[in-house]
């Protein structure tokens, strides 16, 4: 694997970005503040797409085995599904709304874990959680699924605006190890990065499982899998882009994406209705945690 992507000779991708990203056709007048700001993103719908955006990191099998592998059973989606959800909110509202000393102190956190997730000698591929270059892959799947969840409510951002909302969510990765310099310097250097690390996307059989019951929501206790199930199955897979679901064998239609594209509608509807207060009330409380733990010195993951 090159150092970075974009420093490689091959400068295009044999990928065009109708196979790498969802379609929106969604036309309608955007109705959030100019500039576009990640903080515009902080939605609880945002957050629909969060099953959808973990497989799209596992994607790169040395992401995926890093995950599957892991010997932090504390931290395991399988095992503990809803504090591993709010581990990675937390994460996501102090990257977004965190100061540099909160960042940092969510940084340390999170290498304390990322210490022990390295491959062994029985691993079928080399992966270490301090590989910049995989912090980096996950933290262009996480600006994907803000991006796409702010543009199905809101509908598509012009390029300006498309550009201004990209430059304000490097801090995606540069809370972690990620570098100003790695993050692409555009909007659409970006893009050639996707398209180019979306050639690395290999799901073999025991990453499929391993999604398909992610899919199917079979970490969760049955009762509440009972009703959920349907419509979150249907969130995400249709928050995956092409690529993904070829090789996961998931069908979506022309009509399953109408069908997608006019819930985000409604529910775009409908916030206009609902105080920016109240719709991004989680990340608030979830702040507000953040630096009550690390007032009292609490572990935060």
């Amino acid at each position: 694997m090159p150092t970075h992507y974009l420093d490689s000779e091959k400068s295009e991708s044999s990928l065009r970005t109708d196979q790498t990203r969802i379609t929106i056709t969604a036309e309608r007048r955007r109705w959030a503040r100019k500039p576009a700001h990640i903080t515009d993103a902080l939605d609880f719908w945002s957050f629909a797409g969060a099953a959808a955006n973990v497989i799209l990191q596992l994607g790169w099998p040395e992401v995926a085995y890093g995950v599957m592998e892991s010997k932090v059973e504390s931290g395991a989606l399988t095992a503990h599904p809803w504090k591993r959800a709010r581990t990675t909110t937390q994460y996501l509202t102090v990257a977004i709304l965190g100061n540099a000393e909160e960042r940092k102190a969510y940084c340390e956190a999170v290498n304390s874990v990322h210490r022990h997730v390295k491959s062994d000698a029985n691993s079928p591929v080399k992966y270490n959680a301090f590989n910049r270059e995989l912090q980096l892959w996950v933290a262009a799947c996480l600006f994907i699924g803000f991006e796409d969840s702010h543009q199905l409510l809101h509908g598509k951002m012009s390029e300006e605006q498309a550009e201004s909302f990209y430059q304000s969510a490097s801090t995606l990765g540069t809370t972690l190890q990620v570098t100003e310099e790695m993050w692409p310097a555009t909007r659409a250097d970006f893009e050639r990065y996707w398209n180019l690390g979306c050639e690395r996307v290999v799901i073999d059989e025991r990453t499929k499982q391993y999604l398909i019951d992610l899919v199917n929501l079979q970490m969760i206790a049955w009762p509440i899998r009972l009703v959920f199930r349907n419509l979150l199955r249907f969130l995400t897979v249709g928050f995956l882009p092409p690529i993904y679901r070829d090789q996961l064998d998931l069908e979506w239609t022309e009509d399953d994406r109408r069908r997608f594209e006019h819930l985000f509608i409604f529910v775009s509807f409908v916030n206009r209705f609902i105080p920016r207060s109240v719709r991004q009330a989680g990340n608030t409380i979830q702040m507000r945690d953040i630096r009550r733990r690390i007032k009292t010195s609490k572990n935060l993951v």
